[in-house]
């Protein structure tokens, strides 16, 4: 889902109702934070406040969470290269969702998705 300007995904997630079937587990980042009132099965780094730092097992946690959630920031990053979610798309609009499945394809060719 896109829409015009500045939007959160967290935000684009809410607003679409996907329906996310609740056994899948959702490793998030923190930007995420309260999606699991939203979706069951939902898994996101424990933040810290001032109050109350980080206990050992919180850190092992995000850690954990971590090293699982680095092959989709690589994935996005590999899509970020081409450049049609980081500046303005400036083709003809009839053609943007099949420049996507382009990407896509290529993005997951790489990777042998």
């Amino acid at each position: 889902m896109c829409c015009k300007g500045s939007v959160h995904d967290f935000k684009l997630l809410k607003d679409s109702k996907l329906p996310i079937h609740p056994k899948i587990t959702k490793t998030l980042d923190s930007g995420y934070q309260g999606i699991a009132k939203i979706y069951q099965n939902c898994e996101i780094p424990i933040k810290s406040t001032k109050k109350k730092p980080l206990s050992r097992e919180d850190k092992k946690h995000n850690s954990k969470l971590t090293r699982r959630r680095i092959f989709v920031e690589n994935v996005i990053r590999r899509i970020k290269i081409f450049r049609i979610c980081k500046e303005t798309y400036r083709g003809k609009h009839k053609n943007y969702g099949k420049i996507w499945n382009i990407i896509a394809g290529l993005v997951n060719l790489r990777y042998a998705i």
